[in-house]
C-alpha cells in the first residue's frame, strides 16, 4: 500500500470542513486540521480530520508544523476574511517549498439598492452605521464576534445588537466588550430569509452590519431580509490579497480534489 500523502488543512470553515469529507473518501491521505477555535475544531474533527490543532498560528508555527508533520501541500481554506492567516500561509509554503492550495467561496452577485451601502473595513462600516442612524436607532452585527470591537468603538453600544456563535468565548467577548446581556443573541449556523427578516422586526433595528462571507455565510438571505424591510444594509466587502496573485486558487470543491489526486 502507498505512503499516506500528509495534507495540512487550515480549517475552521464549512468549506474546510466539506474539504476534508471530501478528502477521507477520495485518497489515501492523512490531514491535519488547523482551527483558532473550539468551534472551527470540532467540525473538523467531526469531518474525519486525523488530527487537530486548535490555536492561533504564525508564521513560524506554520513552518514547524509543514517540517514536523512532512506535509506535503497545504490547502488553505480560512474565511474570505482571515487575511493575515492567509498571507501566512502563502509564505509558508513558499518558505518550505511545498503546494500551496486556496479554496475560495464563490462571490455572490449584489444587484445595485440605494439601501446597500458597500465599506473596505469594519472601522468604516462603524463610521457609515453611525452616519445613517446619528448614534440613536438599532443596529444589528451579522458580522462575527471578532469584528464587534471595531464597531463598539465608534458607536452607541446600547444599540447594538450582535448574533455571535452560542459558546463561552463568544458571549465573554461581547461582555468584556461592554454589551448589554439582552444585546446578545447566541444561535449558530446560517439562517433562511424569514428567519432574518423576524429577527430583524422583533429587535425593530434600523441597520444592519454584515460582510460578504458568501453562500456558506448565509450572506444573500441576511441581505434580502433587510431589503425587503428597508433596512439599510453596512457591507463589508471581501478583501484583496495580493499574494494569491499566481496561486492556485480554486472556487469549486470537485475541482480542487481533482488536482489533488492528479498532481
Amino acid at each position: 500500500m502507498p505512503e499516506k500523502i500528509n495534507i495540512m488543512v487550515m480549517a475552521g470553515t464549512k468549506d474546510a470542513a466539506n474539504i476534508i469529507k471530501k478528502l477521507k473518501s477520495s485518497g489515501n491521505f492523512k490531514l491535519l486540521a488547523t482551527t483558532t477555535t473550539e468551534y472551527g475544531a470540532e467540525i473538523a474533527k467531526l469531518a474525519g480530520a486525523d488530527e487537530v490543532l486548535s490555536r492561533k498560528l504564525d508564521l513560524k508555527d506554520i513552518i514547524n508544523l509543514i517540517k514536523e508533520k512532512n506535509i506535503t501541500v497545504l490547502i488553505d481554506a480560512t474565511h474570505p476574511f482571515a487575511t493575515v492567516a492567509t498571507k501566512n500561509a502563502v509564505r509558508a509554503s513558499g518558505f518550505t517549498e511545498i503546494d500551496y492550495l486556496r479554496f475560495e467561496r464563490p462571490r455572490e452577485e449584489l444587484i445595485e439598492n440605494n439601501l446597500i451601502h458597500k465599506v473596505f473595513s469594519f472601522e468604516e462600516a462603524a463610521l457609515k452605521a453611525l452616519e445613517l442612524t446619528n448614534g440613536k436607532t438599532k443596529i444589528l452585527h451579522l458580522a462575527g464576534v471578532f469584528t464587534l470591537d471595531k464597531i463598539i468603538e465608534k458607536t452607541n453600544k446600547d444599540n447594538i445588537y450582535a448574533r455571535v456563535l452560542p459558546s463561552l468565548d463568544s458571549i465573554q467577548r461581547c461582555l468584556d466588550l461592554g454589551l448589554r446581556q439582552e444585546n446578545i443573541i447566541a444561535m449558530q449556523g446560517t439562517f433562511s430569509k424569514e428567519f432574518n427578516k423576524a429577527l430583524m422586526e422583533e429587535y425593530d433595528v434600523s441597520l444592519i452590519i454584515t460582510k460578504e462571507s458568501g453562500a456558506t455565510g448565509g450572506m444573500m438571505p441576511k441581505i434580502d431580509a433587510a431589503l425587503e424591510l428597508g433596512i439599510q444594509i453596512v457591507l463589508v466587502t471581501r478583501p484583496e490579497i495580493p499574494e494569491l496573485n499566481n496561486k492556485d486558487v480554486f472556487t469549486d470543491l470537485n475541482e480542487m480534489i481533482s488536482f489533488i489526486l492528479n498532481r
